[in-house]
């Protein structure tokens, strides 16, 4: 068994953001495996626009339904951010990854902020290179307070 390749990690996440935002469809339905799982959803599901964050999709094709119909209704300019990407398991072929998600859209010519949050990957090493088997979201919407008073947190991760 050869070492995971943390560069072509990283390249996958920012590639499958990059074709997102820029609307190529075809590309994101490439890098999924045929059984990918996603989910979004902010951490305590009641934001006033839940109904359209949120996802549960098991299948790439539904995947793909959820991804197409949740863009077209997206604004452009949309740019999603990855950082602070980091492997926190290797088992074989797969790899999980942690990162954080940083969303700008243009309001009045400038960027602007639309959203943050934690996204958890399973990639899987394929011939072709590395393909999204699972992809968790979860978005920040509550307001910021000292880390102790959050309760949530520290289960904020096994949520998926």
């Amino acid at each position: 068994m050869t070492a995971h390749d943390r560069l072509a990690i990283h390249e996958t996440i920012n590639r499958y953001w990059f074709n997102y935002d820029e609307g190529h469809l075809e590309v994101l339905e490439s890098m999924l495996t045929e059984d990918a799982h996603t989910t979004s959803r902010t951490e305590l599901g009641n934001h006033p626009h839940e109904q359209f964050i949120a996802s549960d999709c098991h299948g790439r094709d539904a995947v793909m339904a959820w991804k197409k119909d949740h863009r077209k209704h997206s604004p452009y300019p949309l740019r999603h951010h990855a950082a602070n990407v980091h492997v926190v398991a290797e088992r074989g072929d797969e790899v999980d990854v942690e990162s954080y998600l940083f969303v700008t859209q243009i309001v009045d010519r400038r960027p602007s902020t639309l959203s943050s949050g934690i996204v958890h990957w399973t990639l899987v090493r394929t011939p072709e290179g590395y393909r999204v088997r699972e992809q968790h979201t979860v978005l920040d919407s509550i307001e910021s307070a000292p880390f102790h008073e959050v309760e949530f947190v520290a289960d904020r991760q096994k949520a998926w």
